[in-house]
């Protein structure tokens, strides 16, 4: 057997890293060309729609001519007087109960109709004087 580059490798382990290195080479030379096919492809797709939607409804060139049509079409009917529309606004009218407590609330209350004041109660202590029952403190 003879001895190769690598320390001790037989020669068949190198012919073979050779002919494999030589099929890696061109799988990467391959894969380099899709790759740029890729981004061409990929600019020119680019470039499309650009023009595209700068020709499209609402883009920077509007056409202004229109195609003439090849037979006028027919005229469309007379539009006959529509229905009036219903309003969108609605009138409410207050029930007369409701007018009549209205009516109240604006009138000065007179003095037969408000209850006189209730004397206070004795022995029943104020808020201000209210405290809650006392509980012993903790130990």
């Amino acid at each position: 057997m003879s001895k190769g580059p690598y320390n001790g490798a037989p020669k068949y382990i190198n012919d073979f890293s050779k002919a494999l290195a030589g099929e890696v080479r061109i799988l990467l030379a391959e894969v380099g060309q899709l790759r740029d096919e890729r981004r061409a492809l990929q600019y020119e797709i680019a470039e499309l729609m650009s023009v595209k939607s700068k020709h499209g409804a609402g883009g920077e060139y509007a056409p202004e001519w229109r195609p003439k049509p090849e037979e006028e079409p027919p005229a469309p009917p007379e539009p006959t007087a529509p229905a009036p529309a219903r309003p969108a606004w609605r009138v409410v009218n207050k029930r007369a109960e409701r007018k009549e407590k209205a009516l109240a609330k604006q009138r000065p209350p007179s003095p037969n109709s408000v209850p006189p004041l209730e004397p206070p109660k004795p022995n029943v202590p104020a808020w201000a004087q209210w405290r809650r029952p006392s509980t012993p403190p903790p130990k």
